[in-house]
């Protein structure tokens, strides 16, 4: 393998210490101690900072501590995003283990920003299948939502009384990349977005284990929106407000819900499934 100080000479890196400003700028990103307009998150390691150059999301700057790279690999990706921004810094592993969460560090981390969309830009397909995660707290759980609507086909995510920072390390994590790839939409109240759903033909479905109606007993077969809701709260008050339908998950055992995000996988596949696979 080739040097890596030589690599990141010929790319043009600038050594800097753990107090320079961007240490600094990393560290408030990764616990949201400052503001963060730009919505920038800490894309760290191999797996990750891969997945921004893949789906060429922006940015901002690119970290590396030479002493922790150890595959042509790594190198390899270093040229990659360094060709995607001017701020090459390259620190020692002290400095780098200041803003590395990761136990075995790749060497490699990049500022990147989260893809900004305009929901004036969106226009879902027929029979389009959207959830709505309405308040909940924990980014882990966010993350993992984000996940399994990329891995079921759902066509967009809408926030609405978000709770979660989007750019979270938890959430991040748990979405796998799917941040990064599927249409994710905020609005700031429930009433925009009911009047958002309203206004292009969907139907609003409420996971409410008090429905007499199952999931798997509705056909779906049109343009559907899944509401789930917080971890202590359940689904906000207003959308009892409008028009809408509600369906539960039979609960078989002695515990009476589920896991948000396992309730919300098991109503958006079924309702993808019957949207985009059947005729």
């Amino acid at each position: 393998m080739e040097d890596v100080n030589e690599l990141l000479g010929s790319l043009g890196f600038q050594p800097i210490g753990e107090h320079n400003g961007i240490i600094k700028r990393v560290k408030g990103i990764i616990s949201n101690a400052k503001p963060n307009p730009q919505k920038l998150f800490a894309a760290e390691g191999i797996w990750l900072a891969s997945m921004c150059e893949r789906f060429g999301t922006h940015i901002e700057s690119v970290i590396v501590c030479s002493e922790y790279v150890r595959t042509p690999e790594v190198a390899e990706l270093i040229r990659k995003l360094s060709a995607r921004t001017r701020e090459r810094f390259s620190v020692s592993a002290k400095t780098y283990e200041k803003i590395s969460e990761k136990d075995r560090p790749d060497g490699v981390m990049a500022l990147a920003a989260l893809p900004v969309r305009d929901i004036a830009d969106f226009v879902p397909p027929e029979k389009s299948v959207i959830l709505v995660i309405d308040g909940v707290e924990i980014p882990g759980n966010a993350g993992t939502m984000l996940r399994m609507a990329d891995g079921a086909g759902a066509d967009a995510v809408f926030f609405c009384n978000r709770k979660v920072r989007m750019t979270h390390p938890k959430l991040i994590k748990a979405s796998q990349g799917a941040v990064l790839t599927v249409p994710v939409f905020e609005f700031e109240s429930v009433s925009d977005c009911r009047g958002w759903l309203r206004d292009h033909g969907f139907t609003v479905y409420l996971a409410d284990t008090r429905a007499e109606r199952f999931y798997h007993d509705e056909p779906f077969g049109k343009n559907t929106a899944l509401i789930v809701g917080s971890e202590r709260y359940g689904i906000s008050r207003e959308w009892y407000d409008g028009a809408y339908s509600m369906i539960a998950i039979p609960m078989l055992g002695r515990c009476d819900s589920l896991n948000v995000g396992v309730a919300a996988t098991v109503l958006t596949y079924e309702a993808c499934i019957k949207n985009k696979l059947k005729s």
